[in-house]
């Protein structure tokens, strides 16, 4: 028999969220260094964290997975455990889709900042902190502010 509390479906959906950032700003540095022209750096992770809906994102997981708990307790009641586990299966896809949703849009508005900024300040790349090295620009401040002022 599964069972599954607020605290699993927490620390279930943070480490795919933390993976999921990961990918993402990782996939985003793979070929920044590809064109010489002036550079501009950024903490995405720190940008995505901040965003304003981020707190409502988190809000809105955390929802959903208290609905997935209470909706897995309620109609799992008289399933046998393959059908538990196929239901549980079920709302976790649920969830984690739920999850790239909500993280799509955050990162879809952090990128839409980042071009404007880098726009601005007439930077034809931008790389995430942690692939560079030396001498760029950082334009971590600026892209808040923008998505603050949004």
């Amino acid at each position: 028999m599964i069972k599954m509390n607020s605290k699993q479906l927490m620390n279930i959906f943070l480490a795919a969220f933390v993976l999921f950032s990961i990918i993402t700003i990782t996939t985003n540095t793979s070929t920044a260094y590809a064109a010489a022209s002036p550079v501009g750096i950024v903490n995405y992770q720190l940008l995505v964290e901040q965003h304003p809906d981020s707190a409502k994102a988190q809000t809105a997981m955390n929802d959903a997975a208290e609905q997935a708990k209470t909706n897995f307790d309620t109609k799992s009641v008289n399933m046998n455990d393959q059908e538990k586990q196929s239901y549980y299966e079920q709302l976790q896809r649920g969830l984690q889709i739920k999850q790239q949703n909500l993280l799509e849009a955050i990162q879809n508005k952090v990128n839409d900042a980042v071009k404007a900024v880098a726009k601005s300040k007439g930077l034809t790349i931008v790389v995430d902190t942690g692939a560079a090295v030396y001498g760029e620009q950082d334009i971590t401040d600026d892209v808040m502010k923008k998505i603050v002022a949004k």
